[in-house]
């Protein structure tokens, strides 16, 4: 019987790619530890740590004590051995982060675009900047990611629209590819802070949960099997645009101010009801920070209707309140919108405050190049 040679091939592919996933998720490990946690034997745990070794992809980190015999090598991944960056877009702020293979941020920069209108030119160069603050060329990036406001097409990867960015529009996802040599993607915003809250905050442990981003404008990113949910078109999680008894519907879908939601729990309708229980402050998260317990309950009563509205659709157990109103009000705040979705909606979802810290779109934009260097660098070691 004739064996297929390919099958030997993929399985050291497949050890090598397990057994980098163990040493950065609990390493270092010696060679024993490894095979114990991957089933391997010695021989093959150290035939496969050779040949990663070979690769620049695993090093020596440091010595374990053992019993009477010599001391174990410990072995690590080498953090140098891949890099990756991401990148949030406002309209007047660019902010860049690089991390290497390990997931560790070397450099973290926000600029000032020059030519606002000209993002192709803009992004690019805020990329070179960072890399050269990072000590890192660009040859050696294996992804970038892009959080922007907006809808993203899933089937294509482009912008369909943004409203407050006019020239980042159909065509700049080619326009950046042509001009940067580094695998480019864009995602929507919210989904990557879901991605970030998934690795790296609220809901560490939970496949299926909501993000309910609270701000200047409403987005939801949605985690449903472990997998963002972008919809059809990229439009899953616009909540913005929910209708809601008592406010108008929109007249014109290009504006999203308009939205029904938007209007309830936008800066403008906070501002108002914050005057309505005399709470002052200088911006609205100063209110909602501020805040007493009628103003609080009366933000987290209107909150609660977007909230019950994708619980009763998704049941998805956890909503994670995030957005500069998520994380101004915190834990006090998502405690009363788990009690005013309770008293609104058959299913109970547990409502927590974001805990990613830093920047939580360019956190989530690291976290998906990450994933896309790992597929490539970690898939290929044979």
């Amino acid at each position: 019987m004739s064996r297929d040679p390919g099958i030997p091939r993929l399985l050291r592919r497949l050890n090598d790619r397990a057994a980098l996933e163990l040493l950065l998720g609990d390493g270092p490990l010696t060679r024993a530890e490894l095979g114990e946690r991957t089933g391997l034997s010695k021989v093959t745990a150290g035939q496969l740590l050779s040949r990663l070794e070979e690769r620049g992809l695993v090093e020596v980190a440091g010595e374990r004590a053992g019993g009477r015999g010599p001391h174990a090598a410990l072995y690590a991944v080498v953090p140098s051995s891949a890099y990756v960056a991401g990148l949030e877009v406002l309209p007047d702020i660019l902010r860049v982060g690089v991390a290497d293979i390990t997931g560790r941020v070397v450099v973290e920069i926000t600029l000032n675009p020059s030519d606002g209108a000209d993002l192709v030119k803009a992004v690019p160069a805020a990329l070179r900047r960072a890399c050269e603050a990072a000590d890192v060329s660009l040859s050696r990036l294996r992804s970038f990611v892009i959080g922007t406001r907006g809808v993203v097409d899933p089937a294509s990867g482009d912008v369909r629209w943004s409203y407050d960015l006019p020239a980042w529009h159909v065509g700049v996802l080619a326009g950046l590819r042509d001009t940067i040599d580094v695998p480019v993607t864009i995602e929507n915003d919210v989904n990557l802070v879901a991605l970030a809250e998934h690795r790296h905050g609220a809901a560490v442990g939970h496949d299926d949960f909501v993000v309910l981003w609270a701000g200047i404008g409403q987005g939801m990113g949605v985690m449903l099997g472990g997998r963002l949910h972008r919809g059809i078109t990229g439009g899953a999680g616009e909540i913005g645009w929910l209708p809601v008894p008592g406010e108008p519907l929109p007249a014109d879908v290009s504006q999203p101010q308009s939205g029904s939601f938007q209007r309830l729990v936008g800066h403008d309708a906070l501002r108002g009801l914050a005057e309505e229980h005399g709470v002052a402050g200088k911006t609205v998260p100063d209110l909602v920070r501020g805040g007493h317990e009628d103003y609080l309950d009366a933000v987290a009563a209107r909150l609660a209707v977007g909230a019950a509205a994708v619980t009763v659709v998704l049941d998805p157990g956890l909503i994670v309140l995030s957005g500069e109103i998520g994380r101004a009000g915190g834990d006090r705040l998502a405690a009363k919108v788990q009690e005013a979705v309770a008293r609104v909606c058959p299913s109970r979802p547990t409502v927590v405050a974001t805990r990613v810290t830093g920047n939580p779109v360019l956190r989530g934009a690291l976290v998906a190049a990450l994933d896309q260097a790992r597929e490539e660098v970690f898939s290929d070691t044979v």
